[in-house]
């Protein structure tokens, strides 16, 4: 048993994907969550950079006694998770193994898409992991760097022109090469699901790496007999390094529960 909280950290808003799937699977838990909105995205930046970034956010989330860390941004476990779980006497986990495995296990063509950041793309992560399942299995990805600035502004709606436009210019080479597996490799994306799903067709199954990382999680505390006893529902603290407000209105609507006063906004540097 053990009452501490939980961390969460991305570069944004799309790590509530995460956080709204582990409060599901573990209703009873604590959880603090930090956005690095001021900083957001982290897919065009440096590897140098982004280790930077999640350091610090890391850093801070570990100043909360919390007894798990969970890096929801693609873009940081490609390039920073090997540090921080060296750095840290805690679990400490990636989005990209859980949800690749999902995958790697579900296709029936053996064709599987990823998407996500220019750094996630580039560091071949998710075709590493997928491999180490099945090295048989084709593997196509792509960038698609405008859907975190579309998610940030709220454009995500299934009948939003100017996502529908950007996200058939990305995914239609990938429909094209007859994959039935997609993964959303970047937290942000399951909130495009309906748009993604216009493009793909029904017959491509969407995997979401926010919420197969936080099954993974939920089966490994339990099993660590790590989890809170806490019989009613934990706490969610959010905190920001931008405007808190702005912030808020996004993620009540996503996460479907009004968390207007309940976000801080931080310095982290």
């Amino acid at each position: 048993m053990n009452a501490r909280p939980i961390g969460v950290f991305d570069s944004g808003l799309g790590g509530l994907t995460t956080v709204k799937k582990l409060s599901e699977f573990l209703p009873g838990e604590d959880i603090i969550y930090l956005g690095d909105t001021g900083r957001v995205p982290y897919g065009s930046r440096s590897k140098e950079t982004i280790i930077r970034y999640a350091s610090q956010d890391a850093e801070f989330l570990a100043g909360f006694d919390i007894k798990a860390m969970v890096i929801a941004c693609n873009t940081a476990c490609t390039s920073a998770f090997d540090v921080l779980d060296r750095s840290y006497d805690m679990p400490v986990y990636e989005v990209v193994s859980a949800p690749a495995r999902t995958a790697a296990l579900s296709t029936k063509n053996g064709k599987i898409g990823v998407i996500g950041t220019n750094a996630t793309i580039r560091s071949g992560a998710y075709e590493a992991a997928i491999k180490s399942v099945n090295p048989d299995l084709e593997v196509f990805s792509a960038a698609c760097p405008l859907f975190v600035p579309l998610v940030e502004n709220g454009r995500y709606g299934a009948e939003d022109i100017a996502a529908l436009a950007i996200a058939e210019d990305y995914l239609l080479p990938l429909r094209e090469k007859g994959i039935d597996t997609l993964i959303l490799g970047c937290t942000h994306y399951p909130l495009l699901r309906g748009v993604i799903a216009k493009i793909m067709g029904s017959d491509v199954m969407l995997v979401d790496s926010g919420a197969e990382t936080a099954r993974l999680v939920a089966g490994d505390l339990s099993g660590r007999d790590m989890l809170s006893q806490n019989p009613g529902r934990g706490n969610v603290r959010y905190f920001v390094t931008d405007s808190a407000d702005g912030f808020a209105t996004l993620a009540s609507r996503f996460l479907e529960s009004n968390v207007c006063g309940l976000v801080e906004q931080i310095t982290l540097e």
